[in-house]
């Protein structure tokens, strides 16, 4: 049975500028502009100031009063001349003397295209031709087949009406293992160095040990384990070095010198935020606005409010409605350019609490002067909530004398020494760096050797996060560190 009834709630609502500025926090300058073309798409009141007007925006509260009546909404903040945004998205941080090349580059044929090209200059029947296709589709762009024979198999039976037993297709891919580049085609990386190895001149010792060390103890190698892998082949210490020497010189991703650079995707790196420092030694940032419009209320539309306001009385339904759908593309206007003003606000806010707590770092450029700092750090000083700073600091980039750094660079958690003295985690894993940078490849430092190093130096750290730290670093255990 349904009831009708009413109750009360309380409920915390984000205003429309609120959900702009949070979602223009979170895109770099990379993706601004675009941003902003989009907004102007489905916005016809938003246009480009392209006198570049340095009049000042005159910030006017929103009414909620004008959401009541269609004729009782003031349309005097529309029209003034002086609506204009204070802050400039177009900034003059370049001369015309820089130079803006593109660099052309070519490309040829793509690695599948290069593969089926083979196909045609081998001698296949109608039926072999359609199996060798099929499993050249199903090839990676590594030069790896990810699919089972048996997968295959089925999949020509439903797809192309094509009954082949394993064999068949087993029969097929063996020739395709004979295409360019070698060890194309194969199912794991034993079989592509393999594959690779089979090619070569096997009277030649290193190449005859190599094949075996990959065909009988394969495991052994990938856990570097030498000493069993000598004593079961009854071979030196220099022959099993010659050996790996030509084992490095395969190639685990055959596809990749074939590869489309166009089918990459190249991440290029703007900073948005650009540090100087000038003859006195005093730094001056800026926000990098280069490509970024500034953007203004046309006045168009301002002056269709103006005419409407002159003939109210007059005025039919269907102006009406126009009229109101004009007022809130204003509003929505004016909510945007007021969004991307407080998000010029709000990073440079967090750019100057990150700069103040490692002023050391950007004096020097070392990156032991860095301080340990938490989002919770930036967030007291500038009285900003922990996910805005989080949004702020995320994709986004600052260029110094000493290079681009990710924001996120700057921080990281704080670690005592011995002495009391508080140290950033990335001292630590910068002094890990150098140890295994350094240390002797034949007997690399295990994680117990290295905490013991650092205890030295006043770090008392647990083995267990020195290999967290490690792993941080991307850096393998000892044991996969071991060279002959």
């Amino acid at each position: 049975m349904l009831k009708q009834g009413l109750q009360q709630r309380l409920l915390q609502k984000l205003s429309p500028i609120q959900i702009q500025i949070i979602k223009l926090l979170e895109i770099p300058t990379t993706q601004l502009e675009q941003r902003i073309k989009e907004e102007m798409e489905i916005n016809p009141v938003l246009e480009y100031d392209e006198a570049k007007s340095k009049d000042e925006y005159s910030d006017e509260s929103d009414s909620e009063e004008n959401d009541q009546e269609s004729d009782d909404f003031s349309i005097d903040e529309y029209i003034k001349d002086d609506y204009i945004p204070s802050y400039k998205l177009y900034s003059n941080n370049y001369s015309k003397d820089d130079k803006q090349e593109e660099i052309p580059f070519s490309t040829g044929t793509t690695f599948h295209e290069h593969l089926v090209a083979q196909v045609g200059l081998r001698i296949f029947d109608d039926r072999q031709k359609e199996i060798a296709e099929y499993i050249v589709g199903n090839i990676d762009e590594d030069g790896y087949l990810r699919r089972e024979i048996t997968e295959i198999a089925d999949d020509l039976a439903f797809n192309q009406g094509m009954e082949v037993d394993e064999n068949e297709v087993i029969n097929v891919l063996n020739i395709v293992h004979d295409f360019d580049p070698p060890g194309v085609g194969a199912i794991d990386l034993r079989e592509c160095l393999l594959l690779q190895l089979e090619r070569k001149d096997h009277s030649i010792p290193a190449i005859d040990t190599a094949y075996k060390i990959l065909n009988e103890l394969f495991n052994a190698f990938t856990r570097k384990h030498f000493e069993k892998i000598s004593k079961r082949l009854h071979i030196s210490d220099m022959e099993l070095k010659e050996a790996m020497d030509e084992i490095l010189k395969l190639n685990p991703k055959p596809g990749s010198s074939y590869s489309n650079p166009m089918s990459k995707s190249v991440h290029h790196i703007i900073p948005d935020f650009i540090l100087e420092e000038d003859e006195n030694n005093r730094f001056h940032l800026m926000l990098n606005n280069r490509n970024v419009p500034e953007l203004r209320i046309s006045r168009t539309y301002s002056d269709m409010l103006g005419e409407y306001q002159a003939n109210k009385k007059n005025s039919t339904r269907q102006q009406k409605e126009a009229v109101m759908f004009v007022k809130q593309k204003l509003d929505s206007a004016k909510w945007f350019i007021d969004a991307i003003r407080q998000r010029q606000d709000t990073l440079m806010m967090v750019m100057n609490a990150i700069m103040e707590v490692q002023n050391d770092f950007f004096m020097e450029g070392d990156e032991g002067k860095l301080k340990p700092m938490i989002l919770k750090d930036i967030s007291d000083r500038t009285n900003l909530d922990i996910s805005t700073v989080s949004r702020v600091s995320n994709s986004k980039y600052i260029q110094t004398q000493f290079g681009i750094f990710p924001l996120k660079f700057f921080f990281s958690e704080g670690l005592q020494t011995d002495t009391g003295e508080e140290v950033s985690t990335r001292e630590i894993k910068k002094i890990l760096e150098d140890c295994i940078m350094n240390e002797d490849k034949r007997k690399p430092l295990t994680d117990d050797k290295l905490a013991h190093i650092l205890k030295e130096k006043s770090y008392s750290i647990a083995r267990r996060t020195i290999a967290k730290y490690r792993e941080q670093l991307n850096i393998p255990v000892a044991r996969l560190r071991k060279e002959l």
